[in-house]
């Protein structure tokens, strides 16, 4: 019999031939902008991969507000949050949170994956129904499998298959599962008709806004705003602050009974160490400048515009988000494609499966506000080339 060594290391040699071996490289900041570093061979790099989108992370005011809560908070929490972990600037935070999106409370996490698995297992019962896209972020798809209810995938962004398989109906109570912006894909979910069938099949609508919120909608409330939906129903959210906020951590947004639920019953919250005081400060002076980021918003819009006027040719996948994904399908041809990009200064990793469906190997080029219009025009040109190249 083989030993496990052995069989990880026949394992390793099938991710070799399949192009799908991945490895960890730590880049280091070259300066204090957050999308300029410095690989192991000293060669800088203008990063087209950050979830950094509206170029806060090494902001000034995050800055500051982190290093004056570091030096009355410390750098740890210590402590879960019922157990002492969380300081009055988390309360700050979650209220400041809740007042933004419009909604009775937040209870903060310390991260988006914790969140959803916290979110899911409390609320789903084994004898529900989870009615889940099948292009949801892996967070999603754990919470929905370690929730024991009964699983049923719908296509990706397809409310009339959706709609098909709520008529089949079925015992408990039926959920939906959706990210607001499809983390690999870019596109934004049909949350007006996710929000019909919910209504009409006494459904709730569970909906990650981790990519969503800061980047859609006026003053960066994500979906809701960006469908100008006013009074959305059966709908609870759950949003990052590791992503255009540039800090870390997560936090869920709803009614109040669902935050009292969550701090009962969420394993995740109730077993998990409180964030550092330090991040909830940062966050908290991110929301500031986040929500009047308007002209931040245009500006991604702009280079949207623009990376694909330059690229007409490539197989762009639909997106409204700073997510633009290149669809290029073959592992070999992806990660070559990568490399060439480094070679004349940007980092833009080959997205293979199983983070995307098999045959579907992209790039994944993430925009922040700190790119500049000169920055597409060089990205497009050095892709241009490498395209032809290949």
């Amino acid at each position: 019999m083989e030993s496990l060594a052995q069989k990880w290391q026949i394992e390793q040699q099938h991710w070799r031939a399949e192009g799908l071996t991945r490895s960890l490289e730590a880049l280091d900041r070259a300066g204090n902008e957050g999308l300029h570093f410095r690989d192991a061979c000293g060669r800088e790099l203008l990063s087209f991969a950050s979830n950094d989108y509206l170029a806060l992370s090494g902001h000034p005011n995050l800055r500051r507000a982190a290093v004056a809560e570091l030096a009355r908070s410390g750098v740890g929490s210590g402590a879960a949050p019922l157990l002492g972990g969380e300081r009055p600037v988390h309360a700050a935070l979650a209220e400041a949170l809740a007042a933004w999106l419009g909604e009775e409370a937040v209870l903060l996490f310390g991260s988006g994956y914790l969140a959803n698995l916290g979110l899911v297992q409390a609320l789903v019962g084994r004898k529900d129904r989870l009615y889940a896209d099948r292009l949801n972020h892996a967070s999603l798809v754990d919470a929905a499998r370690l929730c024991g209810a009964r699983l049923i995938r719908y296509r990706h962004g397809d409310p009339e298959d959706l709609a098909h398989r709520l008529r089949q109906g079925g015992s408990g109570r039926a959920w939906i599962l959706s990210d607001g912006v499809f983390s690999m894909d870019g596109d934004v979910a049909p949350l007006p008709e996710l929000l019909d069938l919910a209504r009409q099949h006494e459904a709730v609508l569970i909906l990650d806004e981790a990519h969503a919120f800061g980047v859609l909608g006026a003053s960066g409330r994500g979906s809701l705003a960006h469908f100008g939906i006013e009074q959305p129903g059966p709908l609870l959210r759950m949003g990052t602050l590791g992503k255009a906020f540039g800090v870390y951590g997560a936090f869920v947004a709803g009614p109040q009974w669902l935050v009292d639920v969550l701090r009962q019953r969420a394993r995740s919250f109730v077993y998990h160490t409180a964030l550092p005081a330090a991040l909830a400060a940062a966050s908290l002076a991110a929301l500031e400048l986040l929500r009047d980021a308007e002209a931040e918003r245009r500006h991604l819009l702009a280079l949207r515009h623009a990376l694909r006027e330059a690229l007409p040719q490539g197989q762009w996948l639909p997106s409204d988000s700073p997510i633009q994904a290149l669809l290029l399908g073959d592992n070999a041809r992806a990660l070559a494609l990568s490399a060439r990009l480094r070679e004349v200064g940007f980092y833009c990793p080959a997205v293979r499966p199983p983070t995307v469906p098999p045959h579907s190997a992209r790039l994944r080029i993430t925009l922040s506000a700190g790119h500049s219009t000169a920055d597409i025009g060089a990205l497009a040109k050095a892709l241009n080339t490498a395209l032809a190249a290949l």
